[in-house]
C-alpha cells in the first residue's frame, strides 16, 4: 500500500507580516493620538501620528505585495492579505478626509457670518487667559470674500425676539453644544449690543477654536453674529463652518420649543 503525499503551498509571507504590521499600526496610531490628546496641541505634536500613518503605508504595501505573490505563485495567505487590507483602507479613511478637504476647501481658519463687519474678540484678561494670550488677527477682505464663495450659507441669525431673549438663546445654545464660556455680556450699554466669548474643544485631539457671538438689536427684532477662529494653523478642514452651523441648528431647535 503506497502513502500518498500532499504537499501545500506556503503561507505568503508578505500576508504574514501585512497583518502582523496591520495590527501593530493600528495600536501605534491609537497611542500617537492618546499622546497628542495628552499635550498642548500644535502641529509639531501630530509628529506621532504622520509616524503611524506611515506604518499604515508599510503594511498596505505589505498587503498588496502578498496578494500579487499569491497570485503569481499561488501561495497560501489570501484572507490574511485581505484583513491587513481592509484595517489598513479603515485606518486611513480619516487621513483621507483630511486630504479631501484640504483639496477642496480654501485655506481659511477665522469664519465670521457677517464679513463685512466680524465680531470683535474680547480683550479682558478673562478672555485672554481662556485663549492662553492670543487674540485672533483681523482677516484681509479677500479672505472674507473667498468664505463667502465656499461657504454661501454661513449668514447672520435674523430673530423677531428681542435682543435679551436672543441672547439667552444664544447662551443656551452655547451650553448645550458642550462649549465653555469664557464671559458673557447681556445687550445694552454704549453699543447697545450683547456678547458671548466662548471656547470650542475637538472631540478627539481636543484642538480648539475661539468664538465670539455678537448679539444685536433691530427694530424687527435681533441679529446674531458669530465668528469662529481656529489656534492652530492656516486651514481648518471645515471645523469653524461646523461650529457655526451647528450653533444655528441649535438656536433654531429651540426656538421651536
Amino acid at each position: 500500500m503506497h502513502r500518498r503525499l500532499v504537499f501545500e503551498e506556503p503561507v505568503s509571507r508578505a500576508a504574514i507580516w501585512s497583518r502582523r504590521l496591520a495590527w501593530f499600526s493600528c495600536a501605534v496610531l491609537l497611542l500617537s493620538l492618546l499622546l497628542v490628546r495628552l499635550r498642548e496641541p500644535s502641529i509639531e505634536g501630530l509628529a506621532p501620528v504622520v509616524g503611524a500613518y506611515l506604518l499604515v503605508l508599510l503594511a498596505l504595501g505589505l498587503a498588496l505585495v502578498a496578494f500579487a505573490r499569491i497570485w503569481q505563485k499561488g501561495h497560501r495567505g489570501v484572507g490574511m492579505a485581505a484583513g491587513a487590507l481592509l484595517l489598513c483602507l479603515i485606518l486611513l479613511a480619516p487621513a483621507g478626509y483630511v486630504g479631501f478637504m484640504l483639496a477642496t476647501r480654501p485655506a481659511l481658519a477665522d469664519i465670521s457670518t457677517d464679513i463685512d463687519d466680524p465680531p470683535a474678540f474680547s480683550r479682558s484678561m478673562a478672555a485672554l487667559t481662556a485663549r492662553e494670550g492670543r487674540i485672533p488677527p483681523d482677516v484681509a477682505p479677500e479672505k472674507r470674500r473667498l468664505q463667502r464663495q465656499a461657504y454661501p450659507k454661513i449668514a447672520p441669525i435674523v430673530l423677531e425676539e428681542p435682543a435679551d431673549a436672543a441672547f439667552s438663546l444664544a447662551r443656551k445654545a452655547v451650553t448645550a453644544l458642550g462649549w465653555q464660556i469664557v464671559e458673557s455680556s447681556r445687550p445694552g450699554g454704549r453699543s447697545g449690543a450683547g456678547r458671548i466669548e466662548a471656547v470650542a474643544r475637538g472631540r478627539i485631539l481636543h484642538f480648539s477654536e475661539d468664538i465670539t457671538i455678537r448679539i444685536k438689536p433691530r427694530v424687527d427684532g435681533s441679529r446674531i453674529d458669530v465668528r469662529s477662529a481656529s489656534r492652530i494653523g492656516s486651514h481648518d478642514l471645515g471645523a469653524n463652518t461646523k461650529q457655526i452651523a451647528a450653533f444655528a441648528a441649535e438656536v433654531e431647535l429651540l426656538m421651536e420649543r
